[in-house]
C-alpha cells in the first residue's frame, strides 16, 4: 500500500470539519476523529519513550513496531465500517503478538504485592504516561459503539496490558508502589 502526500496543508479543516477515510466530512470533534487523534499522541509518546538512552534495548524494535502498528489502528478508526469496500484493519495476529510481549516480559518480573507507581526511571514514566494515554485512546476507541472495530479495542487494551509491563521492566525490579494510607497522619 502506497501513501502519497505531497501537500500538508489543505484548507479543507480550517471550518472545523476534516474528512474520514472514505471521504465523508464530519466535525474535528466526531468520536472517531478523537479516538485515531488520542492513537496519533499515543504514538508520539512511544516516539518520546525511544529517545531515552536508559530504555532497555530489547524494547527498541517492540515499540517502533508497534508505532507502525498505531498508524494501521488510525487507519482502522478513520475508515468506517463498509462491508462494499476493503480497508485496513487491524487483525488478530497483531494483538496476539503484543500477548507474547507481554507473557515474556512478566515472566521475568517479580509478582506485585501493591499497585506500582507511575514513575521511577525517566523511560518507566514515559512508558507509564504511555499506558494511560492508551487507555484513554482505548475509552474512547469503546465510546465509538460498532463505529469502530471490536479488534481495535482488544489491540488497544492489550497494547495498555503491555506498556504496564514493560514500565515495570524498565525500572528493573526498582519500582515504586503504592503504600495505601502512608500519609493520613502525617
Amino acid at each position: 500500500m502506497t501513501v502519497n502526500l505531497t501537500r500538508i496543508y489543505t484548507r479543507l479543516g480550517d471550518g472545523g470539519e476534516t474528512h474520514l477515510g472514505d471521504m465523508s466530512r464530519v466535525h474535528k470533534t466526531h468520536p472517531l476523529i478523537e479516538a485515531y487523534g488520542t492513537v496519533d499522541e499515543l504514538n508520539s509518546q512511544l516516539g518520546v519513550a525511544l529517545t531515552l538512552a536508559e530504555l532497555p534495548a530489547a524494547y527498541r524494535p517492540w515499540l517502533a513496531r508497534i508505532q507502525n502498528d498505531l498508524f494501521d489502528v488510525g487507519a482502522d478508526l478513520a475508515a468506517p465500517q463498509d462491508a462494499g469496500r476493503e480497508r485496513l484493519r487491524v487483525i488478530p495476529t497483531q494483538t496476539e503478538w503484543l500477548e507474547r510481549r507481554c507473557d515474556e516480559v512478566n515472566g521475568t518480573l517479580k509478582p506485585l504485592k501493591s499497585f506500582v507507581l507511575p514513575g521511577g526511571t525517566p523511560a518507566a514514566a514515559h512508558l507509564h504516561v504511555a499506558r494511560t494515554v492508551c487507555r484513554r485512546a482505548e475509552r474512547l476507541a469503546v465510546a465509538c459503539g460498532e463505529q469502530a472495530s471490536a479488534e481495535v479495542v482488544r489491540y488497544l487494551n492489550r497494547l495498555s496490558d503491555l506498556l504496564f509491563i514493560l514500565g515495570r521492566g524498565a525500572n528493573a525490579g526498582a519500582e515504586p508502589l503504592w503504600d495505601p494510607g502512608r500519609f493520613r497522619d502525617s
